[in-house]
């Protein structure tokens, strides 16, 4: 009998060499893809799985999913290098996840996610040359060298980092909720908020209290579950009794989703920002997806799983190679504009890198910034001014 991962894939191959066919056209630049077997859904209405898309939409998503492709590769070269310190975990294979639900999604949007967090980040407010600063631990990274791999941050946008600690991103993502509904007048459509953790995560009991509370108080929370199959380095099928993740909220409805298709993701997560961000509640999602990586750098990522099983899907079920295929089946790129393309992002990594390298550490004083607010704007430090409470009414202002 075929493990779950085995027949996703099989499917997942079907789907994406058969079924990616030119349904309709409504401009030159402008299909209709049949994303096949796609979803698998809980107490929820299945998306439809044809899926509009344009030329600049695809060439906006292997743009940017080919650039965290980069991004994550040169930050392997340079832990390896030694460049990169302390921990250090990678997304590459995973791009189609963050990027269908940024493409689904508004900076209104709430995210806060797990220590595999540098695509995210990418997407909500970083540059590359940030990110590779961060990780050098200089000042001009995403949290001024302060952070490092697993605590990227951007408030402007809505991105609330990483988390180092397993799973307890969730009942912040519960609170980012909370604030949502709390900060927007009755009757209209509340941003949501997106806890992204992954599957060696799911069982947390913070999870299901975080759900418990969510539920009971209508939050529109996104309980996103990124299953990669293998947690640090054990399947789903040994670390949990139940790995039909989107299920496990009960009473919660929940979708699963090809997390391996960038088009899959985008109508799927569309489909569930509208069931929350109407007063329905929480859900549950999970996103079928692999990591070519280790868990960690410090994995090599082959005691667990072969090699052949991760070229096996790296040959089958690529997100970027899926894009690019679209691309040139419908004529929206050719085959020396893809290089084009490939080459161009390898050159602005390159000159990010070099740049990040550049920079250097904060001085020591900053160790003892940004404990507080800034005040107006200004650099002296304040205290919280009003703690909040479930009626804005009761809510204690100093």
């Amino acid at each position: 009998m075929l493990s779950r991962l085995s027949r996703s894939t099989v499917a997942v191959v079907k789907n994406q060499t058969i079924k990616n066919s030119f349904v309709r056209s409504f401009s030159s630049n402008e299909i209709t893809v049949d994303v096949g077997d796609a979803y698998t859904t809980h107490l929820f209405e299945s998306p439809s799985t044809q899926v509009t898309t344009s030329k600049e939409e695809l060439m906006d998503f292997f743009r940017t999913m080919y650039t965290m492709r980069r991004m994550e590769i040169t930050c392997d070269t340079e832990y390896k290098a030694r460049n990169i310190r302390g921990f250090c975990h990678l997304y590459d294979g995973q791009e189609a996840v963050a990027m269908g639900i940024e493409a689904a999604c508004t900076h209104e949007d709430s995210w806060i996610t797990s220590y595999r967090c540098h695509c995210v980040a990418l997407l909500r407010g970083s540059s590359v040359e940030n990110v590779f600063s961060e990780l050098f631990g200089f000042s001009n990274g995403t949290a001024k060298g302060k952070g490092g791999s697993m605590h990227f941050y951007c408030k402007e946008h809505n991105f609330y980092g990483g988390q180092g600690i397993v799973g307890a991103q969730v009942p912040v993502g519960a609170g980012l909720a909370f604030a949502n509904k709390y900060m927007t007048p009755e009757g209209e459509k509340m941003p949501i908020a997106i806890a992204g953790y992954g599957d060696g995560a799911a069982n947390q009991g913070q999870i299901w209290e975080a759900a418990n509370m969510s539920s009971l108080y209508g939050l529109p929370m996104v309980f996103l579950c990124e299953n990669n199959h293998y947690g640090m380095g054990t399947s789903t099928q040994r670390s949990s009794s139940n790995d039909d993740y989107y299920t496990m909220g009960n009473h919660i409805p929940g979708i699963r989703m090809n997390g391996m298709n960038v088009l899959a993701v985008k109508q799927g997560f569309a489909a569930v920002k509208e069931h929350c961000s109407t007063g329905n509640g929480p859900m549950y999602v999970e996103v079928d997806t692999y990591r070519y990586h280790g868990h960690s750098m410090s994995d090599p990522g082959t005691t667990y799983r072969t090699r052949e099983e991760v070229g096996g899907v790296r040959g089958t079920r690529d997100p970027i190679d899926y894009v690019k295929k679209l691309l040139l089946d419908h004529d929206f790129a050719s085959t020396a504009e893809i290089k084009a393309i490939e080459k161009d992002v390898r050159g602005e990594v390159a000159t990010a890198l070099s740049k990040a390298k550049a920079d250097a550490p904060l001085p020591a004083e900053w160790l003892t910034k940004q404990v507080f607010c800034a005040e107006n704007g200004t650099s002296k430090d304040y205290a919280q001014p009003f703690v909040r409470m479930p009626d804005i009414q009761k809510s204690v202002y100093n």
